[in-house]
């Protein structure tokens, strides 16, 4: 094997070096399938390196696929005649619609490639310790850059532009980089005007629409914008609340709800308060499930499926786009 080079003065932890340049050295030719690379304690000693580092890396590399590790005879380097695409998949966090999106850019990438999902939590110190740990290590970076809106914008731009630009997808938002880079996504402010503006009919009956924004959410402020275009063109007050918890349901007034739960407190007091849904109070719900369609919400969502046929098709044919994804409202009976 090849000296590796180890910088002490790096950005780049020491840990993430050998990995880096052990992949480099597989995917190069360099080093040969089938090698079996130096012992834990040899490696330390050779180049200075704690053996928990090593450990570490050789870990990782197993982990990735390029090394396997007998029992007894060391570590040795995997066949890499394997050609599928090696993507990571980085979602904000785990939800049903989510799950729509990994099934089906599952389902369109077939057997043409190996994915890891991530999951970030909507914090930008995860993602880099996701991507610092994982750079060079996949031909695709596939990210959901959603983040709580408290959280400076530069942490995670700076993350995102350290990934090279023919390597990352950005998905459901789209960003200003420092690179033009492919993206599937959804202009949040300007399709829930849209939504609004096409189903003008069904907001005329009310004077107000209340967007229930939770406080520490992580949802696009930008539909708020979208929202109060809309009611300055038609003339309607617009308001923004927290919670339906402490909210006094006003008639005559329209909800745009984000959450489930909120959806779900507000159907409670209307009932308790004797207020027709679509007549004296207005709902429209956020994302489309099958317990909506069965209690006759308005709902207004994009297309999970096709948001995850495009991105897995977009790398599959190697191809940088931007696409936005379709945008809809289903009217129901409760606008």
């Amino acid at each position: 094997m090849n000296d590796i080079k180890i910088k002490n003065e790096s950005s780049t932890t020491k840990f993430m070096q050998i990995v880096d340049s052990i992949v480099k050295g597989i995917d190069s030719g360099e080093i040969k399938r089938n090698t079996r690379l130096p012992s834990i304690t040899v490696f330390s000693k050779r180049y200075g390196i704690s053996r928990d580092t090593v450990e570490k890396a050789y870990k990782k590399l197993v982990e990735k696929g390029y090394l396997i590790a007998i029992k007894g005879k060391g570590n040795y380097v995997l066949d890499r005649q394997d050609s599928r695409l090696r993507i990571l998949l980085i979602f904000n966090k785990l939800s049903s619609y989510k799950k729509i999106i990994y099934d089906t850019f599952l389902e369109t990438l077939g057997s043409n490639a190996r994915v890891d999902l991530y999951i970030h939590h909507y914090n930008p110190d995860v993602l880099r310790e996701i991507i610092d740990e994982n750079l060079d290590c996949y031909n695709h970076y596939v990210i959901m850059p959603h983040f709580f809106h408290d959280v400076n914008e530069d942490d995670y731009l700076a993350v995102l532009n350290a990934i090279p630009a023919d390597k990352l997808l950005l998905l459901d938002r789209n960003l200003n980089l420092d690179k033009e880079v492919s993206a599937v996504y959804q202009d949040f402010k300007s399709d829930i005007y849209i939504a609004l503006k096409e189903s003008i009919g069904l907001t005329q009956k009310y004077n107000r629409i209340t967007v229930v924004f939770p406080k520490h959410s992580n949802h696009p402020i930008e539909l708020n914008g979208g929202v109060m275009k809309f009611c300055l063109e038609t003339e309607k007050q617009f308001e923004v609340v927290n919670s339906t918890q402490k909210e006094l349901i006003k008639p005559g007034s329209a909800y745009i709800l984000l959450t489930e739960s909120d959806l779900a407190v507000l159907i409670k007091q209307c009932r308790q308060l004797g207020l027709q849904l679509g007549k004296d109070v207005g709902v429209l719900s956020f994302n489309e499930t099958v317990l909506k369609e069965l209690l006759d919400i308005t709902v207004v969502t994009t297309d999970f499926e096709k948001m995850g046929r495009i991105a897995a098709s977009l790398l599959l044919e190697n191809r940088v786009d931007q696409v936005k994804n379709p945008f809809y409202m289903i009217q129901r009976n409760s606008l």
